[in-house]
């Protein structure tokens, strides 16, 4: 399994946005326009990270996934993030990590449990 964090994020972002554009398409959102304007709610660097710093709050994670997380927020990037700082982008960076680590050792039930959670259902 490749443990680059950056690697791992970029899976896992795409992997997560495919979820939030699932849920939104289900719930009868046939806009595109609206659709963009709501997967902003799930999908944007800050929601991430606010979703993030909660989950984390209600000890969601077991230790192995907060492992994945704080080692994803701490690698080094040269990337610049345009609409936010840089502490809420690697936060969002660790629940991508942690989505396309999930995805590679095929544990979509976890990844489910935290969409779930973060669709609040």
């Amino acid at each position: 399994m490749n443990k680059n964090m950056l690697v791992l994020a970029y899976l896992g972002d795409s992997i997560y946005e495919t979820y939030i554009r699932k849920y939104l398409i289900d719930k009868g959102i046939s806009k595109v326009k609206e659709l963009q304007s709501e997967s902003i709610k799930y999908v944007s660097a800050r929601a991430q990270a606010d979703y993030l710093k909660e989950m984390i709050n209600n000890n969601f994670f077991d230790e192995q996934e907060l492992n994945i997380i704080t080692c994803a927020r701490n690698h080094k990037s040269n990337h610049k993030p345009k609409n936010c700082d840089i502490i809420t982008y690697k936060n969002a960076t660790g629940l991508e990590a942690l989505i396309g680590y999930l995805y590679l050792e095929e544990k979509v039930d976890r990844i489910d449990k935290i969409v779930n959670y973060i669709l609040g259902r």
